[in-house]
């Protein structure tokens, strides 16, 4: 049995903020050759929630940002090689969805997601655009 766990940042123990940065590399730095920086400094901002999913270690994480305008942003998605197909990303996106305060969740799906996100209530809310040379579509949800 896979566990769902969340906690802001900055009550995180070391470890498990090593394993979601780690997951976080393996896969958007190493696996999609996404060079960029992923420590931007927004998972210290004092709102900011990391959601993680696994059992003895991180398989799955997200994080939740709450913006100064009141919306709030889920990003860096990711589930490990390992552990896809098992719904742990879509477990973690009800589970933020669940803890947003806001009426409004945005979000930049990679493009050919843009179908799975929509299951959650997410609609798209603007043109493709590349980032880091993966296309992506911003999304949005009201509740």
């Amino acid at each position: 049995m896979v566990s769902i766990f969340n906690a802001p940042t900055r009550n995180l123990d070391i470890v498990t903020l090593h394993e979601i940065l780690r997951l976080r590399q393996d896969v958007f730095v190493v696996e999609q050759g996404a060079a960029y920086g992923d420590i931007d400094g927004r998972d210290l901002e004092p709102g900011t929630v990391q959601f993680w999913a696994g059992q003895g270690s991180v398989d799955a994480t997200l994080r939740l940002l709450r913006e100064p305008d009141g919306t709030e942003r889920i990003g860096r998605v990711v589930t490990a090689a390992h552990a896809r197909g098992q719904g742990l990303a879509g477990q973690l996106i009800e589970a933020a969805i669940a803890e947003s305060r806001s009426p409004s969740i945005a979000l930049g799906a990679q493009s050919h997601l843009e179908q799975w996100y929509a299951r959650f209530g997410f609609v798209r809310s603007g043109d493709e655009y590349l980032e880091d040379r993966i296309p992506h579509v911003p999304m949005t949800r009201q509740r």
